[in-house]
């Protein structure tokens, strides 16, 4: 869709003043997918050389804001680690084109903050932390699942910039699990819920997305029983957190969240703790 309103596209490269009207664009699908009335000039990101993935010195993964969804899916193919097939699962969750897939970025995703942004959930599943960087220079880091405050809501202040996303060094050797939920085939997420369990200290997470306004994160030091997890679920989410539209009613996503994280908590524990 041509942005009428956009008077100018800079290279990010050159540090200018953010002024109003400013944007950050990345791979530009959500952008240049609907009007923008409000956008004046777009800053171009492209150009900048970050590392698309890049291993860190403690054994952390950062994923670059301008990694896009071809370049994570071929890493995750070729990671040899049991929580590889996840990177992969996540991708396909997209649903889109392979036009999509090779300008689609992970950061543009995580900016969106939609309930179905399957970067958001991989990232929330992983216990991912973003960093974002403001225009004076001064960073900031902080969990996805603080970063992502309800449908579409971040917490990104005025012409800050989120650079990329962190995977802790532990979250390579998770015992992961992935269920999706959808009203119809290749349909958007209704409720997509991933479990992972790491092998060193035997806790166990359950990530709920899609189907919530926001991704919430259950930690288990020790792998809970069904109403345990239950329970958590339930004392977390409020009955508005729920998300409602099209796509699938707040109850209809309640219900299916619970019976994944279920058949997650299954997989993922022994039979001692069933």
């Amino acid at each position: 869709m041509d942005l009428n309103t956009v008077l100018d596209v800079r290279d990010a490269r050159r540090r200018e003043p953010w002024r109003p009207g400013d944007a950050w664009l990345g791979g530009g699908t959500y952008l240049f997918s609907e009007p923008q009335p409000h956008l004046r000039r777009l800053v171009d990101l492209s150009r900048m050389g970050w590392p698309p993935l890049s291993w860190q010195p403690d054994g952390s993964l950062d994923i670059a804001a301008t990694c896009t969804i071809t370049e994570l899916s071929r890493f995750g193919r070729t990671l040899p680690t049991t929580a590889a097939p996840l990177f992969e699962q996540c991708c396909r969750a997209f649903l889109a084109s392979f036009k999509i897939w090779n300008m689609a970025t992970v950061g543009g995703n995580l900016c969106n903050g939609l309930p179905a942004g399957p970067m958001v959930s991989l990232t929330a599943g992983l216990d991912g932390t973003v960093f974002l960087q403001g225009q004076d220079g001064a960073t900031r880091r902080m969990p996805v699942t603080e970063f992502i405050l309800g449908a579409g809501v971040k917490d990104l202040r005025e012409g800050e910039l989120l650079r990329s996303v962190r995977l802790p060094p532990n979250a390579m050797n998770f015992r992961t699990a992935f269920r999706q939920a959808s009203l119809y085939g290749l349909g958007r997420s209704g409720a997509l819920v991933i479990g992972a369990c790491d092998p060193a200290d035997g806790s166990l997470a359950v990530t709920v997305s899609a189907a919530t306004t926001r991704p919430f994160r259950f930690w288990f030091a020790l792998p809970p029983t069904a109403a345990e997890l239950r329970e958590a679920i339930d004392g977390a989410v409020r009955p508005d957190e729920w998300y409602d539209d099209i796509h699938g009613l707040p109850a209809w996503r309640r219900h299916m969240a619970l019976r994944l994280a279920e058949e997650i908590r299954r997989e993922l524990t022994t039979e001692d703790h069933r």
